[in-house]
């Protein structure tokens, strides 16, 4: 018989009952999903994980009745002069319904004079549906395709209000002109007081923007064809570093192919770039436009996956794209998903118009810059109830990279700066139209 002692078996077997519910009994480790982090105690979620404070919504208060209808007679007609790109022309379309309705009159559909770089030809009934906008608004606001035969020949006497500042005010300035003139032609001031416009008045502009305003039978079936290719889910992303951009912004950069620089040189005219202290000074105000590569680094601290489908919402000519395909490699355009001919054959203001009805409609979007086209897709994501919206800061970027941040570090505070953006819910809508509500 073989002796054994008692004692070391016990101490063995209590050692080990200890390390078992030591092991059972202690929390699951947890993991960053933050690739970036270099806090391990703290998950890092996407950033459309986040829960905001509070948002924008719908209230819809101008269809809800006792507004005053237009009146029978009314001041004159009022044509929009819309210039620019399609949705810097619809804002200004729907502040001229705005003006015709608190001027009471009657507003013509306008004709588009878009950028000659665009060789555009396309007009206001191309893009949208006429019929319907008119029929939409018989509730708030006179709209007729022309004008009476009396008028008709008539060119219309100029009002430009588009330099006005501070305390302009359309029943003073404009209004005595219509009354002269029977027939104006207005760009409306982007920096109107509508705080003074009566309610009727903002119920016309809001109708106008929000629920009258659908794109022809045509171009939203091409429109709906295009969304149905794009793999779901998936984010649009408007990124904005085409050559007149970059030259716009009068801003340079380093490590830019020889074809960038001289697409950028050859639309630069007198608009030279920055340099020295200049050129710091206005990097770090971000007003340099975030290239390819510096945009997937930002939604890499977001912690977006690199595997993500994206819809390039843009126009053509984009520069340095594999600095973002390089990363992000599920990337889609409209160009290698429509046919051939049928992207051949459109203008600027339709294939806009396609780029802005995918925005609205998908799961998540995440802009560049703040221009019209940023401002008109959030406000209506809003209005829709899709919030997984978000503008990449320039002005962090550049006052990151220039405190000399780098690597896990420069994820980190990329991480912070759009996490407190996000929460806020910033820039999402238009108040005149919106609602603000605790989430």
């Amino acid at each position: 018989m073989i002796a054994v002692s008692v004692k070391p078996l016990f101490i063995t077997i209590f050692t080990l009952s200890l390390v078992a519910a030591i092991v059972l009994l202690s929390p699951s480790p947890t993991f960053p999903a933050n690739p970036f982090s270099t806090d391990s105690s703290t998950v890092r979620l996407e950033i459309w994980g986040v829960q905001r404070l509070v948002e924008w919504r719908p209230c819809k208060w101008w269809i809800q009745g006792h507004l005053n209808a237009p009146p029978t007679e009314n001041n004159g007609y009022i044509q929009v002069d819309c210039y620019g790109g399609l949705n810097q022309m619809r804002r200004d379309f729907c502040n001229g319904v705005g003006i015709a309705r608190l001027l009471n009159a009657t507003l013509v559909l306008p004709k588009f004079e878009a950028a000659a770089y665009w060789n555009e030809s396309s007009g206001f009934a191309d893009v949208f549906d006429v019929d319907y906008f008119i029929q939409q608004m018989t509730s708030f606001a006179k709209i007729v395709k022309e004008l009476p035969p009396e008028l008709a020949s008539k060119e219309p006497f100029p009002v430009d209000c588009s330099k006005r500042k501070g305390q302009f005010d359309y029943i003073e300035s404009v209004l005595p002109p219509l009354l002269e003139h029977r027939f104006i032609s207005i760009t409306p001031a982007m920096s109107q007081r509508r705080d003074r416009y009566p309610l009727y008045a903002k119920a016309a502009l809001c109708q106008a923007c929000y629920s009258a305003l659908r794109l022809a039978r045509s171009l939203e079936d091409k429109a709906q064809e295009l969304f149905k290719a794009i793999p779901k889910p998936f984010l649009s992303l408007h990124l904005r570093f085409e050559p007149d951009m970059v030259a716009y912004s009068q801003c340079e950069y380093s490590g830019l192919s020889s074809s960038s620089m001289e697409a950028i040189e050859a639309v630069r005219d007198d608009r030279k770039p920055w340099t020295g202290e200049l050129a710091n000074v206005w990097r770090k105000r971000g007003k340099c436009p975030l290239t390819p590569n510096e945009t997937a680094l930002i939604m890499q601290a977001l912690s977006i996956p690199t595997n993500t489908s994206i819809y390039l919402a843009a126009g053509d000519g984009l520069m340095e794209l594999d600095g973002l395909r390089s990363v992000y490699t599920n990337v889609f355009t409209k160009s290698a998903l429509l046919d051939d001919q049928d992207f051949t054959n459109m203008h600027g203001n339709t294939k806009a118009a396609l780029d802005y009805y995918v925005s609205i409609n998908s799961d998540s979007y995440v802009a560049t810059y703040f221009g019209n086209m940023d401002k008109m897709v959030a406000a209506m994501r809003a209005y829709k109830g899709l919030y997984k919206t978000l503008f990449l800061s320039r002005k962090a970027f550049s006052e990151l990279t220039f405190r000399g941040l780098k690597g896990n570090e420069l994820m980190e505070a990329l991480w912070s700066a759009h996490k407190e953006d996000f929460v806020i819910g910033r820039g999402s809508a238009l108040p005149d139209c919106f609602c603000e509500s605790k989430l």
